[in-house]
């Protein structure tokens, strides 16, 4: 068993039922904690994220923690960028049909710093862990200050 596979062995969180269609999920090698509710349009109460506005939030800040990853590795600085996301829900069956990412960026870089950063962008973990039934719909805004 490689070094890889033992260190994605250990469990990543904890969930409770808390009924009123609401988790708590306790990330068990830090102790945060987030709770989830089921969304207005499922019978939830929608006064948390709901899991599936996870996995969209999960994409954007994949996105970004990977441009950071890279840009340091290239010495810049990603400070200030910011992404928004949009889920669009489809029914039959209920499920995530677009995440709609958009991803601000307020640094001055050259072409080829552009290119490396969206590509790795697009490439990250949970990018590649979705299913290529759901759409990616991916932006990116370079602002010249």
């Amino acid at each position: 068993m490689g070094l890889d596979t033992a260190f994605n062995m250990a469990e990543t969180a904890k969930i409770i039922y808390q009924g009123a269609l609401r988790t708590q999920a306790t990330h068990l090698g830090s102790g945060n904690q987030l709770i989830t509710d089921a969304p207005l349009d499922n019978n939830g109460k929608g006064e948390a994220f709901s899991p599936t506005d996870l996995v969209a939030t999960a994409l954007g800040s994949c996105m970004l923690t990977m441009m950071g990853i890279k840009a340091r590795s290239m010495d810049f600085d990603l400070e200030d960028a910011s992404v928004s996301v949009t889920k669009i829900m489809a029914s039959a069956p209920r499920r995530i049909a677009e995440i709609k990412v958009h991803l601000r960026l307020k640094q001055n870089c050259d072409d080829h710093t552009r290119k490396v950063l969206e590509e790795t962008a697009l490439h990250c973990p949970v990018s590649k862990s979705l299913s290529r039934e759901l759409k990616q719909s991916v932006s990116f805004e370079w602002v010249q200050e």
